[in-house]
């Protein structure tokens, strides 16, 4: 079962979805859709930079919620709630609205199952994985909203479609050392020699010793 995990949670890679997004930006440039390419361009770096600041915030200083167990916004659940269902809306505007729900379905679900590989594989925690869904679909949603008034752009449908399937099946299984290269930023913002792990963060809870309990000591009567 780990390995159809792993064949999903790949989709939600960098090394997928950000070449995607690199794609989807220059389709939106040759319809000369010059607004619609920077404002997605803006908010999809506003999306990672939330993912990166959250895990430097960690990894550099132990930043987090230990209460619901997080450490970071996934970046894979945000990048796969991110790209797909924009593009599932981009190359659905013209159809009708069945096809446009069942498409935006697909991709949200899609989007969402890539969380829950994070969580099967213990990647990430639910709340991590709830966090990185909850910020994709942010972007997705202030996109169509800020774009609502633009004109549709003259898109061709079926080789976009194409090239991005054929771009992230291609891509699919790729590698690329983003968490490395986050841990590398933040010892060097933080000047620690090594970063905050989960394991050892949760040891340090705090536990009160029963030489600092608030339980009142029991009062012995003296018998008659």
């Amino acid at each position: 079962m780990s390995s159809a995990w792993i064949t999903i949670t790949n989709f939600g890679g960098a090394a997928v979805t950000v070449p995607a997004a690199a794609a989807l930006t220059l389709w939106l440039l040759s319809a000369r859709a010059w607004r619609m390419a920077v404002t997605w361009v803006t908010l999809f770096a506003a999306g990672a930079t939330i993912v990166a600041v959250s895990k430097i915030m960690f990894l550099g200083w132990g930043i987090g919620v230990r209460e619901v167990d997080f450490t970071g916004v996934s970046g894979h659940t945000m990048l796969a709630a991110t790209v797909y269902p924009v593009i599932a809306w981009l190359l659905l505007r013209h159809q009708a609205w069945p096809w446009r729900v069942l498409g935006m379905g697909a991709a949200t679900l899609g989007s969402a199952a890539v969380g829950v590989s994070r969580v099967a594989l213990s990647a990430h925690s639910i709340s991590e994985s709830v966090a990185g869904c909850a910020v994709g679909f942010a972007v997705c949603a202030a996109f169509a909203w800020l774009t609502r008034r633009d004109d549709t752009p003259n898109l061709k449908t079926l080789p976009m479609a194409a090239s991005l399937f054929v771009l992230v099946m291609w891509l699919h299984g790729e590698r690329v050392p983003t968490q490395r290269w986050i841990t590398h930023l933040a010892l060097s913002l933080s000047g620690h020699e090594q970063p905050f792990r989960r394991i050892s963060w949760h040891a340090r809870k705090h536990v009160p010793s029963p030489a600092t309990s608030t339980v009142a000591p029991a009062i012995r009567v003296p018998a008659p």
